[in-house]
């Protein structure tokens, strides 16, 4: 039975959030105020946590593990699907993160890289009750599906959270000293020319190479992802308060979308920072929108998209409507495409899910061989970068994100990564550069909390 309520509209939904930040499994959709809809949940009546070849579920019968296809768990999870609510993206389902390394269920891949993330491959609550702030209509409301006896109790107790409008002070957010990368630049540069090797001998045509940059910190990273946001505002941002771990996610790539059985992804190649000059930023703009290298690069990733959404779609119905659309936002400009298709019957957001993991444009093409490269050449491991945020619904219905521009936030230590695809006519310069204006943001944000950063010459 489908619950609604009513509440004042909260422009900003940080203070919506912070009611409800320190429950269980607290998380937060944000639109970065370049969307329309923010999703705020927390109090899972189920969770799925994935450690390589197992996956734990708890819910209220207790603990069971599984050494079943995660994408299957969660379908059985979800049920069958219900019947969508116009205005209302999510009433309830799968919500949370799929990392990159679970791609190791789908893919066969060395074992060469560090592992250093010690988190889960995967953390998806099954969540009963969301609050949906809509900012095209300015409205705010608390939906859930009442699935779990236990909801109709928790409701009138979240209302309550949320009318009082307080929340606790919590552990001031500092970052202690130097904030290292695993690359010296001049170990990048003999990374790149690696994959230059590659590339010329057919073993592949893009690579995605990135660089990690770690600190230790302490106390509540929700203030450092507002100032995240604040900076550095994307349409697909996150905050997730989750068991080990804290993910600020200022992504501004969606992944894949599902409403009604239409598929769209958004993929983004082609990057050129932001100046301060407006002349000067326009003519780098421009630069950018003329580039045929990234126009190149875009197309590559296109083509692999094309390619992974025609396995769960109806086959004709894969499209390109948008090629090499120029976006602006706070820090770079990006090419951005758009491929739509239809999903092919018996087909679902999961399959489709799984058909396109990880996705193609942190990856390079074509997919296994590049991430093969990459494991091989980045020193660690990825983690929950360059993998998907996003929620499933209960009525099959999806949103979701390439989980890029991601502070990860455990074990007393704070990280995120920057990097960028590699093609034949790279230059190693340029792509290392490219990696340095993706992390200014972060970069900037682990400064003001005290952490120290010099700039290799």
């Amino acid at each position: 039975m489908l619950y609604s309520a009513s509440l004042p509209y909260a422009a900003n939904a940080a203070a919506c959030f912070a009611v409800i930040a320190d429950l269980p499994w607290a998380v937060w959709l944000d639109s970065g105020g370049r969307g329309r809809y923010d999703i705020l949940c927390a109090q899972p009546i189920a969770t799925l946590v994935t450690h390589g070849t197992y996956t734990e579920i708890t819910n209220a019968t207790g603990v069971q593990r599984s050494v079943s296809d995660p994408f299957d768990l969660l379908r059985q999870q979800l049920g069958v699907p219900v019947a969508a609510i116009p205005g209302i993206p999510f009433l309830g389902g799968a919500l949370g993160y799929w990392g990159y390394d679970l791609a190791r269920r789908l893919f066969a891949l060395p074992t060469q890289a560090q592992e250093t993330e010690h988190l889960p491959d995967m953390m998806i609550g099954i969540y009963d009750w969301a609050i949906v702030l809509d900012h095209q209509e300015k409205t705010t409301h608390l939906v859930s599906q009442q699935r779990e006896r236990g909801t109709e109790q928790v409701l009138p107790q979240i209302l309550a959270r949320l009318q009082q409008n307080s929340n606790a002070p919590q552990e001031k957010f500092k970052v202690h000293g130097r904030i290292q990368s695993n690359f010296t630049r001049a170990g990048y540069k003999s990374a790149f020319d690696v994959i230059q090797r590659y590339l010329h001998a057919g073993d592949c045509y893009q690579v995605n190479l990135a660089q990690r940059y770690a600190a230790r910190a302490s106390g509540d990273s929700l203030q450092a992802y507002l100032e995240l946001r604040r900076l550095s505002p994307a349409p697909y941002s996150a905050f997730l308060n989750f068991p080990q771990v804290q993910i600020l996610c200022a992504s501004p790539e969606r992944f894949l979308q599902v409403q009604q059985g239409r598929v769209e992804t958004n993929p983004i190649k082609g990057t050129r920072p932001r100046l301060n000059n407006p002349h000067e930023d326009t003519k780098m703009a421009q630069e950018l929108g003329h580039s045929d290298k990234d126009r190149a690069e875009n197309l590559m990733i296109v083509d692999l998209l094309r390619n992974d959404l025609g396995k769960s779609c109806v086959p004709g119905s894969v499209q390109v409507p948008k090629l090499f659309e120029l976006e602006s936002f706070a820090q770079v400009h990006h090419l951005v495409s758009t491929v739509t298709g239809q999903l092919a019957p018996g087909r679902d957001a999961l399959a489709l899910l799984r058909d396109c993991f990880p996705g193609g444009s942190v990856t390079g093409a074509p997919k296994q061989r590049a991430m093969q490269i990459i494991e091989q050449l980045e020193p660690h491991r990825r983690g929950v970068y360059c993998g998907v945020i996003g929620y499933i619904g209960f009525d099959g219905n999806m949103d979701s994100n390439i989980t890029i521009r991601t502070l990860v936030f455990a074990d007393g230590e704070i990280r995120f990564w920057a990097g960028g695809g590699i093609v034949a006519d790279s230059d190693a310069d340029a792509e290392y550069q490219e990696t340095l204006d993706k992390a200014a943001a972060m970069l900037n944000i682990l400064q003001q909390y005290g952490g120290e950063y010099e700039r290799e010459a």
